[in-house]
């Protein structure tokens, strides 16, 4: 059985945290391929992850956080991303779709 260890917010991150782990020996597997291109031009997020069997998981969370926190070579720590782009993003498809939906239903 194979477990979430990582949401990602694309799949080149994903696969770069996949390829982290699979350099410690961890074997993960990147999921949501197929659902990162339904919405075409914009940069759907949150659609993949990675995950590893259940032995691997504590281990892999432990490596994910260390790289999360990784830090620069003076020793100060890199700041998080700020997803503040990922969460206008998707407020502007649901507007969208719901633009969408309207224009039908005044067809009708």
């Amino acid at each position: 059985m194979m477990q979430i260890a990582y949401n990602a917010r694309d799949l080149t991150e994903a696969h770069i945290i996949a390829g982290l782990l699979g350099s410690h020996g961890i074997r993960a597997h990147v999921g949501g391929h197929y659902l990162q291109g339904g919405l075409g031009e914009i940069g759907a997020a949150g659609f993949t992850n990675v995950q590893v069997d259940d032995d691997d998981y504590l281990e892999a969370r432990r490596l994910i956080a260390e790289y999360e926190g990784a830090a620069t070579e003076d020793g100060r720590r890199i700041p998080p991303v700020n997803d503040a782009g990922e969460f206008y993003a998707r407020w502007f498809l649901l507007l969208m779709l719901a633009v969408a939906v309207g224009f039908v239903l005044t067809l009708w």
